[in-house]
């Protein structure tokens, strides 16, 4: 599968291990930054994620940073695109299995390591119900309702 990564200074540590994970698993990478835990602002690499997941070039999208929300609220910005805050094993799978989300978020500040790394794994390897929830993915998307 082709991820893309993207992060804050915030969420810098995080990331450099759940890239280390995808390698290992034989998943391709590309990060979009940030390259250090100097303090930067987070549009500025989550827009990039969500756009080339968005444009198709990427399956999935991971973002971080302190809390999450901002970054996910960026993401969620590009049409296209179903970004999930998470911060356990339950919401990675609903994530996927009910709201189809292509794109998970994470808040460095606001869980353990492990349950990270254990919520990637899980947002990759579930797969979308369909189902009742096709209707509803359907309706998100919808052009004539989010006007």
């Amino acid at each position: 599968m082709k991820i893309a990564i993207g992060s804050d200074h915030a969420g810098f540590e995080y990331k450099q291990e759940i890239i280390s994970l995808l390698n290992e698993l034989g998943h391709e990478v590309k990060d979009f930054g940030t390259d250090s835990n100097e303090t930067v602002d987070y549009p500025l690499f989550i827009y990039p994620v969500a756009r080339a997941v968005a444009a198709g070039e990427f399956d999935r999208g991971i973002i971080l940073g302190g809390s999450g929300n901002g970054e996910a609220i960026v993401a969620n910005r590009v049409p296209g695109i179903r970004c999930a805050l998470c911060i356990n094993e339950e919401l990675a799978r609903l994530a996927r299995e009910h709201n189809d989300a292509n794109m998970i978020s994470f808040g460095q500040r606001m869980m353990e390591l492990t349950t990270a790394l254990n919520c990637v794994k899980i947002f990759l390897d579930t797969p979308f119900a369909g189902g009742r929830h096709q209707k509803r993915i359907e309706l998100i998307d919808s052009e004539e309702l989010s006007n």
